[in-house]
């Protein structure tokens, strides 16, 4: 699909076709629906994220919290959504040891546990060595630090799906 297609649609198309973009939260395609035309797939993806940065902190909770735990347990009984799915599986994540598994479950629990909410990066810009590494180090991190480095990284991931859909 082109820009001037995309930008053709109505409401409901747009979110049909851009509503996966961000995990299980289509509510941020249909308010930057109303940002169109978009002459860039740069100008497309800053609407989404304005639409992110304006959302106040119990939307911005929700979005993070809709992503899946890292080689979680949707993971395992293959009910992440088709994009997490080949994003995990870029990183070698649906194919751990056991021991690897066991590292990634502990690691996912004591990330809940200190922010409330699942560790996000975005597994196609790395490997499954660098995501552990970002786990260690950014479980250091303040809360506030690491609110802000999850919404960085879902801003990634659309970025990548974006171009995906798009094509360019």
């Amino acid at each position: 699909m082109t820009l001037s297609e995309l930008n053709a649609l109505d409401e409901e198309g747009f979110v049909d076709t851009l509503g996966g973009v961000f995990e299980h939260s289509p509510w941020i395609a249909a308010a930057a629906w109303k940002e169109r035309p978009f002459d860039t797939l740069s100008d497309l993806h800053d609407a989404f994220m304005r639409v992110v940065a304006d959302a106040g902190d119990e939307a911005q909770f929700a979005l993070i919290d809709a992503h899946p735990d890292l080689a979680g347990k949707l993971a395992l009984s293959r009910d992440l959504t088709a994009a997490s799915q080949r994003e995990q599986a870029s990183a070698g994540l649906d194919a751990l040891s056991p021991e690897e598994f066991q590292r990634f479950h502990k690691l996912n629990g004591a990330y809940r546990s200190r922010f409330g909410m699942p560790f996000i990066i975005c597994v196609r810009l790395n490997t499954k060595e660098t995501i552990l590494a970002e786990f260690e180090r950014r479980l250091l991190c303040e809360p506030a630090a690491e609110r802000q480095e999850a919404l960085k990284q879902i801003g990634l991931i659309a970025q990548l799906r974006l171009t995906e859909l798009l094509g360019q």
